[in-house]
């Protein structure tokens, strides 16, 4: 059996290798290094079945160090994952291939998470580890009851990201959590030793976890690992002691090895060290037959968890969460809700008519988990319906990160990449920056994902500039695939929160005011932010002016625009609540809602993407420098947000097209 688990480790190398010098590009290193550890793991302890990729009761692998890709990729054609056929893998890192330069979940069905990020793919597999844990805790082990392991390299551990996660995955005693390290002491500057100290065993140790050393090419002593991770009653680290590009004989142990192709006289001399006599790409039938033969008993043991859950009394339950489709329930709570804001009136922030919204769905929606950086009580994300989750009761919908943004956003990565759950979290708009790797991640994956930032401007006041966003609105509206809300009233954060439900492969964004917000709107029955943007007050005659605005600065505009038309000046009011939805409306749309009349857009943050809406005759009032320490309206005042400074700017818009 150990000769066969050598063949079968020999194969994943040169696989890998293969791929990457026909290729001319990727990382030897890590795949020749690890090829040991992955195979062990992968025929003797992981419980996936290749068939079936999506098996919600299946082990999750995710490649922290995704750079290795190639081993990913030799591991699920060899053992027999449809979306991996041998011409893909001869197609490596070519444009239109599925086997790109690092793994992409969204291309590969069977890659559990997306990764090339260092570090991210650690604190992701919090997330899905987590996720198995709330799972476990509503429909019992007799319905999930897996693992979540996760490759890990020097890189990983070194990002800063790594600690805030591993600390998390300690305080919640995650014991599904296994992290397997390629401890091979080298990094593309050279050894370790040259940037790092640390000793791994106490690190993790002080975090709550249980640590196992290995011979990372040594099979007993992989599994021995291995047998004691899976036991374990807490999250584990195991040690792998590696040798990066094991058995080349000039490069391997160096850096040379990691991070471009080892060469033809390289890759001949690995070839005549490991006795692979096989042509490149060749795996022979009883190598392949053994990696195949592997997971037919797991297919057999989903088949039998398939018929499980058929006769489960809660499969209607666990079918339903699994499916996360807002019920008729959802729409009707909701207008209700901006039934009762339009008849009261009443001014609230919006960062607080997101709590009241929030608190309808988390009732409505078992599969919306809550959560927030230590801000629950100041971005109103833990309504009364919110029960926070902790170690020892899973049952909860509502997670406390802590102070940790940079893994809250992967971790709600690895939980929408699980499948169950759809996540919501908060923290200041300001500290979005923490969390910009992570929600460019979502994106790429195309993840469910909502995200509310609070305290969206100037009139975050006393705070001052390191509290008030200027360019962050403009950063996320950059990143591809986000959808941006900044609602202006109780009615259209409602509106948000609904279409961000409806989102399915886009991460969405829902900004809000501290300040509170008079309520806008009188009609409540059409969600007119699904528009991206509308006329919310139009002009008593032909406009002489459009004010375009978004969320604060919308009850703004509509204040000048009273004081225009008192001087007899004509202005209409569009609210904007997403620039990208209404970018994806028709031209006609577009036109019709903007007007011919000169524009002036109104946002109290950087202007930058704004110039496409102003026209020939627009202008922009916005904020492209740092704010102040004051009052908030006073701050806001002073950069110029007032009814006076807005009449001022249209008449001379309205004087320069005469």
């Amino acid at each position: 059996m150990k000769e066969m688990l050598s063949k079968m480790a020999n194969a994943v190398r040169f696989l890998s290798v293969d791929m990457i010098e026909k290729a001319k590009s990727g990382h030897p290193g890590m795949p020749l290094g690890m090829a040991d550890v992955a195979t062990v793991l992968w025929s003797r302890f992981l419980k996936v079945d290749p068939l079936n990729p999506q098996w919600i009761n299946r082990d999750r692998f995710v490649l922290s160090n995704g750079h290795g890709s190639a081993l990913l990729y030799s591991l699920m054609y060899l053992s027999g994952f449809n979306d991996i056929s041998l011409d893909e893998i001869k197609n490596f890192r070519q444009l239109g291939s599925k086997t790109a330069g690092h793994p992409e979940k969204h291309l590969v069905n069977g890659i559990d998470f997306s990764t090339g990020p260092l570090g991210q793919g650690i604190a992701g597999a919090v997330g899905m580890a987590l996720s198995e844990r709330l799972l476990n805790a509503r429909f019992g082990d007799d319905l999930i009851n897996h693992k979540t392991y996760v490759f890990v390299g020097d890189g990983c551990l070194m990002e800063g990201i790594s600690e805030e996660a591993i600390s998390l995955a300690g305080h919640w005693n995650l014991k599904n959590l296994i992290v397997l390290w390629d401890d091979n002491s080298i990094t593309i500057d050279g050894h370790t030793n040259i940037a790092s100290s640390t000793d791994m065993k106490k690190r993790f140790e002080a975090n709550g976890w249980r640590v196992f050393v290995c011979d990372g090419h040594h099979f007993e002593s992989i599994e021995a690992a291995l047998k004691g991770a899976i036991s374990s009653d807490k999250p584990v680290l195991i040690d792998c002691k590696t040798t990066i590009g094991f058995g080349a004989p000039n490069k391997g142990g160096t850096p040379a090895c990691h991070g471009a192709p080892l060469g033809v006289d390289e890759v001949q001399a690995l070839r005549e060290n490991l006795k692979w006599e096989y042509e490149p790409f060749q795996i022979p039938e009883d190598i392949l037959s053994s990696w195949r033969n592997v997971f037919k008993i797991h297919h057999e043991n989903m088949v039998v968890w398939e018929e499980n859950l058929k006769k489960h009394p809660k499969k209607e339950e666990f079918l339903s969460l699994i499916d996360k489709k807002t019920s008729d329930l959802v729409k009707s709570d909701l207008i209700q809700f901006k039934q009762k804001e339009v008849e009261e009136k009443k001014p609230l922030a919006t960062r607080k008519s997101s709590q009241n919204v929030l608190d309808i769905l988390l009732k409505d929606c078992p599969f919306l988990l809550s959560g927030s950086a230590d801000l629950a009580g100041a971005c109103y994300t833990k309504p009364s319906s919110a029960t926070p989750i902790h170690k020892d009761d899973f049952q909860g919908n509502y997670i406390h990160y802590g102070i940790r943004e940079h893994a809250m956003g992967a971790i709600m990565n690895g939980i929408a990449a699980y499948g169950a759950f759809l996540p919501l979290s908060s923290t200041f708009l300001s500290f979005v920056d923490y969390m910009k790797p992570a929600l460019r991640l979502a994106a790429l994956m195309q993840e469910r994902e909502i995200y509310i930032l609070t305290h969206d401007s100037l009139g975050v006041g006393e705070d001052g500039p390191t509290h008030q966003p200027i360019e962050q609105l403009a950063m996320l509206r950059a990143i591809p695939n986000v959808t941006v809300f900044r609602p202006a009233d109780s009615i259209e954060t409602a509106e948000c929160y609904e279409l961000a439900l409806q989102s399915e492969k886009t991460p969405c964004v829902i900004v809000c005011s501290r300040q509170e917000l008079p309520v806008l709107r009188k009609d409540y029955k059409m969600n007119m932010s699904a528009l991206g943007a509308y006329v919310i007050s139009e002009s008593k005659a032909e406009r002489d002016v459009t004010l375009i605005a978004t969320g604060s600065e919308v009850s703004l505009a509509v204040e000048a625009q009273k004081s225009l038309l008192e001087q007899g000046i004509h202005a209409a009011v569009v609210s904007m609540p997403s620039r990208e939805l209404f970018e994806k409306q028709s031209i006609e749309y577009q036109m019709f809602i903007l007007g011919k009349a000169p524009h002036l857009i109104i946002e109290a943050a950087s202007s930058f993407g704004w110039d496409r809406f102003i026209g020939e005759t627009g202008a922009i009032l916005s904020v492209d420098t740092f704010g102040s320490s004051g009052n908030g309206k006073k701050v806001l005042e002073k950069f110029g947000f007032s009814v006076e400074n807005i009449e001022n700017i249209v008449k001379e818009l309205i004087s320069l097209k005469d």
